[in-house]
């Protein structure tokens, strides 16, 4: 309970008519009893609000798995018990957790509807974050009959869920599209792959390839032996949750609407009436994007036979061992959902000989992180141990800042010149010349060392190419289609 912005008034004005009460001695007995007139009604003000409130039982209703960056509709549901009056304004604050935004509160419930009976309250909040999260309950605030006084009621009302990477593109539809655009959905041919299918007659257009001579000479008709991919593969990923795949990038997310309805609630403001669902930025990092294109891929693998395993190194150690199933994808989520990366370091090293030594069969190893130069020699002794037990796939995500530094380039003479071939060299002819219309000196050395920081890593991953090992450059948006290609590429391959 808290004096509210009239009483203070009130207050004001009587200390400013005492102040004036010095100089007339009318408006000194008006002073003089102002005072105690004004003590009854504040004192009945004071006690009528604690008779209103507690007459409110509010409900929420939310989902308890929502998606990443996706708009969710809450529902309060605000029940009047008993007979009397009603607080003459009351307004309610949602305790949404962080990991969330939201601009529908404060918002002033309508009275006329109270006394009806229920006061359904919609709006929609939007999930920034993954991972688990609480609502701790919810506040009222309540003004007396005469808005002298304001007292805050805490409701416990909890709801506790989890906010999940968006998948929405693996269900219905959206997921049939992704496998038609990737050719997935052809993963079994006719003629090819790894084990027997069936014997089946001859038609035109057949492979000659594929006729069973044996059969045919037995059936005297062309007989042809079906193939499919082999199936009962084990996948495992390893990714990487320290500083290489810690950078941020920001996109924009279509911000939730707020239907603000004019039989349930007074809009928060008129600017944000005016403002609409605004867009708003959400903050990711490459992780992220490598997270979602882990669980794609593993929903992929999931769905056609193949065993999935996972492991976690840097900001946290987590190992899931094989599973099959599409039952098993709900575990990989519940384990997974919450991970996230931090600016720690990682040794892709050490997580490839603890995969050695708990893998007891052959595996297609996806290895998720950011290589560059150093990582050649780290890895250098390790990886045909790998090489000669398992299949690796090496995946590095693109730097787009380095890139763009990269492809930054001034209008000198210098390039026809044939100057910057060598890109060491034609930052000492930038700083040594000091061309006018071109880049500055520092400019230009920054361009040089974005190109040969590049041409470092695609050198190290010629040289793993030439090891035998599988690599894959991608950028992050890019992740999981390149990472759904790589994997039709290999099972059409029979490299397992």
């Amino acid at each position: 309970m808290k004096p509210g912005g009239l009483f203070f008034t009130a207050v004001l004005l009587w200390f400013f008519l005492g102040a004036a009460a010095f100089f007339s001695e009318t408006l000194f007995k008006v002073w003089f009893f102002a005072g105690p007139a004004l003590l009854p009604f504040i004192a009945a003000d004071f006690l009528l609000l604690f008779r209103f409130t507690g007459r409110l039982v509010p409900e929420r209703e939310i989902r308890s798995s929502l998606g990443l960056g996706k708009g969710t509709e809450v529902i309060l549901r605000i029940r009047k018990t008993g007979k009397g009056l009603l607080p003459v304004r009351t307004l309610i604050f949602d305790l949404y957790p962080q990991s969330m935004e939201c601009r529908a509160f404060p918002a002033a419930l309508d009275r006329r509807i109270l006394k009806e009976g229920t006061l359904i309250f919609k709006y929609e909040i939007l999930p920034i974050e993954r991972g688990s999260w609480e609502f701790p309950g919810l506040e009222m605030l309540f003004s007396s009959p005469l808005r002298l006084w304001r007292r805050k009621s805490f409701y416990p009302l909890v709801s506790r869920g989890r906010t999940y990477p968006d998948f929405k593109k693996m269900a219905g539809r959206a997921l049939a599209g992704t496998l038609e655009r990737t050719g997935l959905n052809a993963i079994r041919k006719r003629g090819q792959g790894l084990e027997f299918q069936s014997l089946r007659e001859y038609q035109q257009g057949d492979p000659v390839r594929a006729i069973d001579w044996r059969a045919t000479a037995r059936r005297q008709k062309f007989i042809l032996r079906e193939y499919q991919e082999e199936q009962d593969q084990q996948v495992l990923f390893l990714l990487d949750s320290g500083y290489r795949l810690h950078r941020r990038e920001e996109f924009r997310a279509a911000g939730p609407d707020h239907p603000d309805s004019p039989q349930s609630i007074h809009a928060p403001s008129p600017r944000d009436r005016a403002a609409g669902p605004p867009e708003r930025p959400l903050v990711r990092t490459q992780f992220d994007d490598a997270l979602e294109a882990v669980m794609l891929l593993s929903y992929v693998a999931l769905k056609h036979g193949d065993a999935v395993a996972a492991g976690v190194f840097g900001a946290e150690d987590r190992w899931l061992p094989p599973r099959k199933g599409l039952s098993a994808l709900t575990g990989l989520l519940n384990s997974l959902y919450d991970l996230k990366s931090a600016p720690v370091p990682s040794s892709p090293f050490s997580v490839l000989e603890s995969a050695l030594n708990r893998l007891n069969r052959r595996s297609f190893i996806i290895l998720i992180s950011n290589f560059r130069e150093e990582d050649g020699e780290s890895l250098s002794w390790i990886l045909p141990r790998i090489e000669k037990r398992h299949l690796l796939l090496v995946v590095s995500l693109r730097e787009g800042e380095v890139e763009e530094l990269a492809l930054r380039r001034s209008g000198s003479g210098v390039h026809a010149a044939g100057m910057d071939a060598d890109p060491k060299r034609r930052a000492f002819w930038s700083f040594a010349v000091g061309r006018p219309g071109g880049m500055d000196a520092e400019k230009e050395l920054e361009s040089a060392a974005a190109r040969a920081y590049l041409a470092s890593r695609r050198h190290l991953y010629k040289t793993w190419e030439h090891m035998g090992l599988l690599t894959l450059e991608s950028a992050p948006a890019d992740l999981s289609s390149s990472l759904i290609n790589s994997y039709l590429r290999v099972k059409r391959s029979g490299r397992l």
